[in-house]
């Protein structure tokens, strides 16, 4: 059974709906929560088969409001990377996995939007990601990516929406599993929300069916991109 180590910058922004789907397919997570007192981020040398990095609130990355965590992530994916490891980032985490790989972010405001992605190549997550499906996002800034980077979708306003880097790294801007009490608790979590944010959760209620639907083929294709069900030989570390 692979294992995942998932980062989370908030409490109300975890995997949510991909969790049925990992453990369907026996693949074992466990969260870090680095914001809590006791709290930190996984080590390079964890034992780990892959590493998603999940969204951040009202937190960026592009220097108005910094996670607290941001260079130390962006260490640990850069190293995750170069093991040949999978990441998956969202959000937040896909500003971290854009500027561990090379790119940058830059300055936005907290947005909260839900609109749709359109896939602009034609074997986009191996062939599995729809060609329009929905794309909730909670995020303050946006990742600039590298130069090597692959854009699979965009978004209503034509920009990138789900990137890939390398073989086995992918960036999504929205959380293809979002839920709605996961942006209703985002709001009430911070003091700092987007104004009215009730007609965007009205939207986001209503398109939370299309949510689910969309993201069967979305995380076939993440578990063929990624490998993350390859059986995968694991050296036992030496105690001294």
């Amino acid at each position: 059974m692979n294992i995942l180590n998932v980062v989370q910058h908030t409490s109300a922004d975890y995997l949510g709906l991909m969790e049925d789907h990992l453990e369907g397919r026996r693949i074992r997570f466990r969260y870090f929560r680095p914001f809590t007192e006791q709290g930190t981020i996984p080590q390079a040398t964890d034992v780990c088969d892959g590493l998603f990095l999940m969204g951040g609130g009202p937190w960026g990355s592009a220097g108005g409001r910094d996670v607290p965590t941001l260079q130390a992530e962006i260490a640990l994916t850069r190293n995750m990377l170069d093991q040949g490891k999978p990441v998956i980032g969202i959000g937040l985490g896909a500003q971290i996995l854009a500027l561990a790989a090379g790119g940058s972010s830059e300055s936005s405001d907290l947005e909260f939007s839900v609109g749709y992605s359109r896939r602009v190549e034609q074997d986009a997550l191996g062939g599995f990601m729809p060609e329009r499906f929905p794309h909730a996002v909670y995020m303050r800034d946006r990742p600039v990516l590298p130069a090597d980077a692959t854009v699979l979708s965009i978004d209503d306003a034509e920009r990138p929406s789900v990137f890939q880097i390398g073989n086995n790294a992918l960036g999504f801007i929205g959380h293809p599993g979002f839920k709605t009490a996961m942006a209703e608790d985002l709001i009430m979590e911070f003091e700092e929300s987007p104004e009215n944010p009730a007609p965007m959760l009205e939207r986001l209620q209503v398109t939370v069916r299309e949510i689910e639907d969309a993201l069967v083929p979305i995380m076939t294709g993440i578990i063929k991109v990624t490998g993350l069900m390859k059986t995968r030989r694991r050296i036992p570390l030496k105690l001294e």
